[in-house]
């Protein structure tokens, strides 16, 4: 996945938004007023952060080396992941749904 491929993605999500409040280089990825993918513009190869359960965080560093502990966030709850061809497109998006059902409020009845 690409930037853009990455974008779009996150936008199909129910009440996705983004914006740029720590600059140009870093676009950020809301539900509900929360943060679920940071897509960083300015790196070499293609990286964002996702939120992550604590215990499967640390489960997918030690299983992929595209996986590193969340730059610049709470590394028991962030992951960043490193887009460089070592796992497919569907686990991707599988890491960012997660991410997305993590933040997003449940609806009240």
């Amino acid at each position: 996945m690409n930037v853009e491929q990455i974008r779009e993605y996150c936008l199909l999500k129910e009440d996705a938004e983004e914006s740029l409040p720590f600059g140009p280089d870093t676009v950020v990825f809301k539900t509900d007023g929360k943060i679920f993918l940071l897509l960083s513009l300015d790196t070499e190869h293609t990286q964002f952060n996702v939120k992550c359960d604590p215990d499967k965080a640390e489960e997918l560093r030690a299983a992929y080396s595209c996986v590193l502990p969340g730059y610049h966030m709470n590394k028991k709850h962030w992951n960043t992941i490193i887009v460089d061809g070592s796992v497919s497109s569907g686990i991707l998006k599988e890491w960012i749904d997660d991410s997305y059902k993590l933040v997003k409020k449940k609806k009240k009845r």
